[in-house]
This record gives C-alpha cells, structure tokens and sequence, in this order.
C-alpha cells in the first residue's frame, strides 16, 4: 500500500504523535510506501532513515503561536489544504490510504476539503473528541467536571468550559462549525477508537453510517518478570492539572495515612506542593526512571476526572506487575479489573479512593494483585506488531469499501 500519514506534528511530543510517527515506522518496516504529512516540524530523524517521506509545512501549533494570522490558520489552514491535495493528487485509489491522527492543533478542518476531493481510502484514529466536542475533551474546566451538553447545542455555545478563556471556546466553535463546511466531519466511512468508552461517548455525535473499529495504541513495555515483593509507595504519574485528578490523589493519601509520589509537573504543582507538604513531587522523568519507579510501586493511582482515550501509564504500569487503582469515570477502568488487577474507585471521591489506598496496603493483597497484574497484561501485551496487524485489517477493509464505491460511481 501507499499510507499517507496525517498529523499535526512530525516530532513526538505527547502520546498523539508517538503512536503517529511509531506506526509509520513499522508499516514501512512492513515493505509498505510511507508518507508522513505534518505542519509542523522538523521531522522525527526516524523516518527518514526508515525510507519515509515527511512532508512538512513548517507553521506552528496553537502551543507555540498566539498572532492573529495564527487565528486564521486554526480555522481554516489554506496551506495546508492545498499541500495534502498535491501530496494526494494521483494516488491511486486502489492502493493508497489515509490516516489522520490529529488536525486540531494546527492542520485545521481545511483538510477535510483536501480529502473531499480526493477518491482515496480514508481512516481516522480518534485520539481525543474533536471530531465530535469543540474543547476536544467533553471536560468543563472551570467547573472541573465532565461535560454532558450536547456538542453546538445552545447549553454547550453559551458555556465557557475553555480552560483559557470563553473567546477561546468561540473561537472553538467557530472551527467545529467549520467541519461540516469543509467535509472532515463526514470524511471517515472508518473510525478507529482507542477505548470502548471513547466510542460510547463520540458515536452517537458521528454520521450512522459510520464504520467502527477499535484498535489500541501500542505500549512501551518491557517484559522483566513478576515482581519479587510488592512495592511501597503509591505513585502518580502525568500532568498536574485538575482533569487528571491529582489533587484527589494527595487528599487521599493523607487520609489513608501515606506519602504520595508524584512524578509530572503542570499548573497544579505549586499549589500542591505548597498544601501537601508530605508529598514527594519528582518533576518529570525519563521513560526508564518512569520505568523503574512504576516497578518499585505498591500501586499505580490514576485518578482522572475526565474520560480519556486510552491511558498509556495504566498499561505500562500492569506491564511492571503494579497494580492500578483507577477512576471509574476514565477509560482507564478498561485496563483494570476491579479486585483482581487493581482497584475502582468512585471519581472524584477522596473518600474512596483512599478506601482503595488502604485495602493495597495490605502486603498480602498487593502481592496478590501484583501478580495478577503480570500475568494478564502479558497474556496479550499490547505490541507494536499486534497494533499494526489491526491497523492493516482496517487499512484492507477501507481499502475494498473505496473500490466497490469506485466502481459503482465509475
């Protein structure tokens, strides 16, 4: 096949792109014609060393650039319309594949009219919900809580649920106005989603007709056996900002009579710092540091308040043999069999997250679900090569989909 890789950013710089850039690889790995479109740059070395085209714009992200002109782009990017239609201009239909993975932080709905004119197969992964939700999370921020409004409802319109300001939420719903306007909204006959509950919460604001399928990302895990001796302290790893629930974390742990750790940094950090003195906060650390913190743990907490796509730190820390107490209202839960694995809790309820604390300080039941925690993530350890086998699955029924419409329009 010919795989045209589509996504904001051509660098790892979160869990969206990694998967991106790493599936790109190992397609071309599998003797396929990978090309890797991005705005913004410069391409990861990988590819090009794995014989990957990368087609970079060079424009920023709404991170790095606040002008005006900026504004314009992440409503509709002009460029980047017109250089995925050359790129796709050609392509034959019977061979050739697109997969977009993310346009919200730069690419913008223009993409969508790209891909509207173009006849080849067309999948997306849906990372987050901003196919379907203007702040791409269903996840009010200022009243820290999830968010049920109908998307472009009246309610939804006149909530300022932005976590900068409500002219940025109007500036979000300008742009989610634009999906139609442009096509992207009914641009995938074919939807990959990373969570059960991801489809629960988007499906019913997709087109019916929508085809779906779910394909987990690949985890970064390394086989080192079952742990000796449960671990001692409870750890959280990722950003410190109020959707991933960290402050329940550390409300929780003084309940249950422990010291928290806490590896991450964000928003939060000082504040916590300054009324959870007890706590050890880490700052970020490097994947092996993570690694090895996780393996030492008597338990992984994941105690976000929002939905999530498909938490990679819960995966990883099973890998290790660390059981995982993790919020029923994330796609986390997934992961987590409650009792066996690790442990529910209600979330956002200090309460009883530190009930879960209390139950894993039990060394006999930590060793218990240590163990189990092993032996079910390695029975079917999310590989790169069994994500890849699924993506190709997708690739070849998306691929039969176009040539029987092909046909049937001439």
């Amino acid at each position: 096949m010919k795989i045209v890789i589509v996504a904001d950013h051509a660098y790892v710089n979160g869990g969206q792109a990694k998967v991106a850039i790493e599936s790109a690889l190992g397609l071309a790995g599998r003797g396929h014609q990978v090309i890797f479109f991005a705005a913004m740059g410069p391409a990861d070395p990988r590819l090009e060393a794995a014989g990957v085209e990368s087609i970079c714009l060079g424009q920023g992200d709404i991170n790095t650039t606040s002008s005006a002109a900026f504004l314009v782009q992440t409503l509709w990017n002009r460029k980047a319309e017109q250089a995925l239609g050359e790129a796709l201009a050609g392509c034959d239909p019977a061979t050739t594949m697109v997969h977009v993975h993310a346009w919200a932080k730069s690419l913008s709905p223009s993409i969508g009219a790209a891909l509207k004119r173009s006849k080849v197969a067309r999948v997306y992964t849906m990372h987050e919900f901003f196919m379907v939700c203007p702040n791409g999370g269903f996840y009010d921020y200022n009243r820290h809580q999830t968010c049920h409004r109908t998307p472009m409802s009246f309610a939804c319109m006149t909530t300022n649920c932005d976590a900068r300001s409500y002219a940025f939420k109007l500036a979000r719903l300008a742009r989610h106005a634009l999906l139609d306007k442009g096509g992207l909204s009914r641009a995938f006959p074919h939807m990959i989603t990373i969570s059960k509950l991801q489809f629960e919460v988007a499906s019913p604001h997709m087109p019916p007709d929508t085809i779906w399928h779910h394909v987990g990302n690949p985890i970064d895990a390394i086989d080192a056996g079952p742990k000796e001796a449960a671990g001692e302290h409870f750890l959280y790893v990722g950003r410190l900002s109020a959707e991933k629930g960290v402050p329940h974390f550390c409300a929780a742990a003084r309940i249950a009579g422990v010291a928290p750790l806490v590896v991450g940094d964000g928003p939060l950090k000082g504040e916590l710092m300054a009324a959870f003195p007890e706590a050890r906060f880490l700052g970020w650390k490097s994947p092996g540091a993570v690694r090895e913190l996780m393996r030492a743990a008597r338990a992984l907490v994941f105690p976000s308040v929002w939905y999530e796509g498909q938490p990679l730190t819960v995966y990883e820390a099973l890998a290790t043999g660390t059981p995982v107490i993790v919020s029923d209202g994330c796609a986390g839960r997934e992961a987590v069999e409650d009792g066996e694995n690790g442990l529910w809790f209600q979330s956002g309820q200090a309460e009883s997250l530190a009930k879960a604390i209390r139950h894993l300080s039990d060394p006999q039941e930590a060793a218990r679900m240590s163990a189990n925690a092993y032996r079910m993530y390695w029975a079917a350890p999310l590989t790169l090569d069994r994500h890849l086998d699924a993506i190709e699955n997708v690739y070849r029924l998306a691929l039969g989909q176009t040539a029987r419409e092909c046909a049937r329009t001439g």
